[in-house]
């Protein structure tokens, strides 16, 4: 008797991605690497709306992502899922519980909870012996003025916050009382943590692991907008920093527990001293992974992904390593309507690659945030060396132009 085979193929494998608004790291990085990789996406999303404007055929279903009790119930009523994964870091620990309770490989949620609470990181830190930056935690509630032993100058900031929202330099304990009332006034009953203003270069460290091996990409050198405001203008890659500097960043990420999945970490270098500002457990956003993938020449969101579906990392990634890259953020300096700004562009420039991709259209009327949400573009520049990209960049940012109209 002969078989018949079946011309069905087999049936996708499940992707739950948690999700707040739309970035480009999930629009232009996970969600066509899911693709390449096989997998159905499903989008649980606290906006739905937004995400379907923008992929219209995704399934994307209503959630209160931020509640992981609510995650897992939405899953289990759904389909079985072959991974649970978020580029927020809002969701790291809510994504880490929900993996865990379907037996998925996942992030260890205490770490994510750690990396998250800013109090939290300085306080596990300072146990694991690492380079220590005093820090206070301010409670819901509580008045700043009867603080002891302020360690101005301070920078203050949200204890969960991200991307310089609400992150501000203050001088003294009177500009201390003052800052934290205005960022009370726009996040009623938040936590904020006070520590001291950090001299030095500001960098990045990119990493990728799988739980057992964790890969360097290299990092940036950062370049920020003038106290007493953090915003990122400039971001020049550096593949190498001193292995005395790498090394003092990576025992941080293990006293932390970091080491499954993307990681981005924010560090000032002193007189040869790392000390951490924030550990994000993602991969680098504002088109940074983007510029990332196409320089080193890795297909970095299909790695991060088959971390989570439970796949090793290669002991090599093949990751190129002789070119050139900047990122270059035009900020609004203003509130008002944008009435004039360049498109988007694509463009080669002797051995230079530019990409400029508007953020905010003609038309629209923002407030000044003093945050990445005054970013009016992003242009991303790779090459082989340095000079000649800076050069194109300079080049091109001269003869563009952005109009706004208080």
């Amino acid at each position: 008797m002969q078989t018949m085979q079946s011309t069905q193929s087999a049936p996708a494998r499940q992707l739950y991605v948690l999700a707040l608004n739309p970035t480009d790291s999930v629009s232009e990085g996970f969600l066509p690497a899911a693709e390449r990789l096989g997998l159905r996406t499903i989008l649980l999303t606290d906006q739905p709306d937004a995400h379907r404007e923008r992929h219209p055929d995704l399934e994307a279903l209503t959630c209160d992502v931020r509640d992981p009790h609510a995650v897992i119930s939405r899953i289990s009523a759904h389909r079985a899922p072959a991974a649970v994964f978020s580029n927020s870091d809002h969701l790291q620990t809510s994504t880490a519980l929900a993996a865990a309770y379907f037996d998925l490989p996942a992030k260890d949620w205490r770490a994510a909870l750690r990396t998250k609470d800013k109090a939290e990181m300085r306080r596990r830190l300072a146990a694991a012996a690492s380079p220590t930056v005093r820090s206070l935690e301010i409670a819901p509630g509580q008045d700043p003025a009867t603080l002891v032993d302020v360690p101005c100058p301070a920078v203050l900031k949200p204890r969960e916050g991200v991307a310089s929202e609400d992150v501000v330099h203050v001088r003294d304990r009177a500009e201390l009382v003052r800052r934290s009332a205005e960022v009370r006034a726009r996040r009623p009953g938040a936590a904020l943590v006070v520590e001291e203003y950090l001299p030095g270069e500001l960098h990045t460290l990119e990493t990728v692991g799988d739980g057992r091996r964790l890969h360097v990409l290299g990092g940036f050198r950062t370049d920020l907008s003038p106290l007493p405001y953090f915003i990122e203008e400039r971001l020049t890659y550096v593949p190498r920093l001193p292995e005395p500097v790498v090394a003092q960043v990576l025992a941080a990420l293990d006293a932390l527990g970091v080491g499954f999945g993307a990681c981005h970490t924010e560090f000032v270098v002193h007189r040869g001293e790392a000390r951490i500002i924030e550990v994000n457990y993602r991969a680098i956003g504002d088109q940074c992974d983007l510029l990332l993938a196409d320089l080193l020449g890795v297909p970095l969101f299909d790695l991060v992904l088959r971390t989570h579906l439970g796949q090793p990392l290669p002991v090599d990634l093949g990751a190129r390593t002789d070119g050139a890259a900047r990122l270059d953020y035009p900020l609004a300096d203003r509130a008002g309507t944008l009435t004039a700004a360049p498109g988007p562009a694509d463009l080669t420039v002797g051995d230079v690659t530019l990409t400029y991709r508007p953020t905010r259209a003609v038309g629209e009327r923002h407030d000044l945030y003093r945050t990445n949400r005054d970013f009016l573009g992003i242009l991303r520049a790779t090459g082989r060396n340095q000079t000649s990209v800076d050069r194109a960049v300079t080049d091109f940012l001269a003869r563009q132009s952005w109009e706004i109209t208080p």
